[in-house]
């Protein structure tokens, strides 16, 4: 379990694809003490530590996680990281799993004015999700969503996209920043309106 709330920014230092897995080799973030089986959500992709070497770790992907993610299209030079919920930890995002759903593409990208502190204005985005017409039920305005593993708030939601506001802190902590229209995201619903949707469906 994870709270969407980006931990690290990290290089992917290597990637090989062996018949239908693909392993990933990433920088392991300073002051981070892993072990073999750890968690860490990795845009948004739970994915589980096989390696770990001097400065860097290891992680495998299979065909169904390449197939739901964006990793099956292409591998990103930097990622999101946050390490599994402790009991102890605050929630300050929302609850994810770390199982994507479904890949995202970013349509447009608005920019905008942020007031801070009522002197100093810098620039926030919105920005405008396109993704599959069957997740339509899992998504509202003002809902929870997951985007490489950031925990987001929907502003505006329709039958095939939907919009999120960006802010300053979120686009320099995070890949998101560097992101531009026909790039691809990683999506996870809100996982009590997936349970909300079963009910009703049966």
């Amino acid at each position: 379990m994870f709270t969407g709330i980006i931990q690290k920014v990290v290089k992917i230092k290597k990637s090989e694809r062996r018949e239908d897995t693909l392993v990933l080799t990433i920088a392991t973030p300073r002051g981070w003490k892993l072990k073999l089986g750890d968690s860490i959500a990795t845009d948004g992709v739970c994915l589980t530590v096989t390696k770990i070497g001097r400065g860097w770790y290891q992680t495998e992907l299979m065909e169904e996680t390449l197939e739901r993610t964006t990793f099956g299209h292409h591998v990103p030079d930097k990622v999101n990281l946050e390490r599994s919920l402790r009991p102890i930890d605050f929630l300050d995002g929302h609850m994810v799993q770390g199982h994507v759903d479904c890949v995202g593409e970013i349509v447009k990208v608005k920019g905008e004015r942020l007031k801070v502190k009522s002197t100093t204005e810098r620039r926030s985005l919105l920005y405008a999700i396109r993704f599959p017409k069957k997740y339509s039920k899992l998504i509202v305005e003002k809902c929870s969503i997951a985007m490489d593993g950031i925990s987001m708030t929907v502003v505006d939601a329709r039958r095939d996209w939907f919009s999120v506001a960006l802010i300053p802190f979120t686009l320099t902590h995070t890949t998101i920043g560097a992101k531009e229209v026909g790039d691809l995201v990683n999506l996870e619903f809100d996982v009590i309106a997936k349970y909300v949707k079963r009910l009703l469906v049966d």
